[in-house]
């Protein structure tokens, strides 16, 4: 208040001298009204004002006076009273959000903001760096997808960090998948991206980091390698997917801004829905949480259209699984994991051969495919011995093609 009091002083100052200038003929009252800045009306208004009056008649009477629409104290007093009981460790965009969607609150962001700050419950945020301009988004859903996992302890009452899995889109940042494991990895990789392409199909580009599910890296800190591929690279190639590495956290601005909400708003969420497991935490993101979030953050695409493909056949079933090595036994069967597999009867030479079991890594079911199209399921349970039941490859070979689901 005290600088719209000086201001007004300062105003009320000109206009004397410009008026006493006029009336000496220096000026016209239009070149008067243009140098306060205000129309001729306006002042032949204050003049006349300022002959009956003086100076207290070019005073504003508003200063000083309460506003008309200003906050009540009683409903200032009610949100600072569940500030202090509830969403103390909330911000204060949060602690709004919820005010307004479970209460029948009405004051302003701002105005709350405000009296929390007066309070001294909320400290004004620090100023920002220099300014860094973003990425250009991608025009269209899903010409680029970011995936990346952050440790953190998601769950009321366990202090324990589990990952939370977040697959999004460049183009909206709408969230596709959202789930917490004990460790990321190869399978919360290809669960993310099974999720994804279940819901919205096919895509153009991954970008990761270069963690050690995703690439190969020769030396430490260097460029990732383009021919050694994990499983997860392998995948994405089949696919035809382009795989893009991040050699920085900067580089993945928009998934680390990503995790700095999901940081600060999740585990309150989560507190309030009263999740306490990761099974039910999980169940409660998929049926509750991952609507809302895209409803509160996702944007419009700058393009309309989608660059998703569909996959009637669904074959990346087949791709998003595990590879590897094993050699069929002279009783058409491979072991995997210590699970024997049973390859069906086939019109080919009865002869051994290599081949490459699929399996997922969090059930460890596992199935393969081979020259006939055919797939085989276990036919017995684990075996103790794995390593003495796989046959050496006998001298005629029979093609087999693997695949399998994850």
């Amino acid at each position: 208040m005290g600088r719209a009091r000086t201001l007004q002083d300062i105003r009320i100052m000109r206009f004397e001298d410009l008026l006493r200038r006029q009336e000496r003929g220096e000026l016209s009252q239009l070149e008067a009204a243009s140098l306060l800045g205000v129309s001729e009306r306006t002042f032949r208004r204050w003049r006349d004002r300022h002959e009956e009056e003086g100076s207290s008649g070019l005073r504003d009477r508003r200063i000083g006076k309460p506003s008309g629409r200003r906050a009540e104290a009683a409903e200032i007093e009610r949100m600072l009273k569940l500030y202090r009981a509830d969403y103390a460790d909330f911000t204060v965009k949060h602690f709004h959000e919820h005010l307004a969607k479970r209460t029948d609150y009405k004051l302003s962001y701002t105005t709350t903001k405000i009296y929390l700050q007066r309070s001294g419950l909320v400290r004004p945020a620090a100023r920002r760096g220099a300014h860094r301009r973003k990425r250009p988004r991608r025009p269209l859903p899903g010409m680029l997808l970011h995936q990346d996992g952050s440790p953190h302890a998601w769950l009321p009452g366990d202090e324990r960090p589990y990952d939370l899995i977040a697959t999004m889109d460049d183009a909206t940042s709408e969230l596709y998948s959202l789930f917490l494991v004990e460790q990321e990895g190869t399978a919360s990789s290809f669960r993310g991206l099974a999720e994804t392409i279940e819901k919205k199909g096919l895509f153009c580009t991954l970008y990761s980091d270069r963690g050690s599910h995703y690439f190969h890296t020769r030396k430490a800190g260097g460029k990732v390698s383009k021919e050694d591929l994990t499983q997860v690279g392998r995948a994405l190639h089949e696919l035809g997917i382009d795989h893009i590495p991040a050699y920085s956290p900067q580089a993945r601005g928009r998934s680390e801004r990503l995790f700095r909400t999901l940081q600060d708003r999740l585990p309150k969420e989560l507190r309030l829905a009263g999740m306490r497991t990761v099974e039910a935490a999980n169940r409660w993101l998929r049926e509750v949480y991952l609507a809302q979030h895209n409803a509160r953050f996702a944007v419009a695409a700058e393009q309309p259209g989608t660059a998703f493909v569909a996959d009637p056949g669904e074959l990346w079933r087949d791709v998003l699984c595990v590879h590897e090595n094993r050699v069929v036994g002279n009783d058409n069967t491979v072991i995997w994991r210590r699970l024997r597999l049973q390859l069906p009867p086939s019109p080919l030479p009865d002869t051994t051969s290599s081949g490459q079991p699929c399996g997922s890594a969090n059930t460890g079911t596992a199935a393969y495919r081979s020259a006939s199209g055919l797939i085989v399921s276990p036919s017995s349970k684990p075996t103790a011995r794995p390593s003495t039941l796989t046959k050496k490859p006998a001298a005629s070979h029979r093609s087999t093609r693997p695949t399998g689901r994850g």
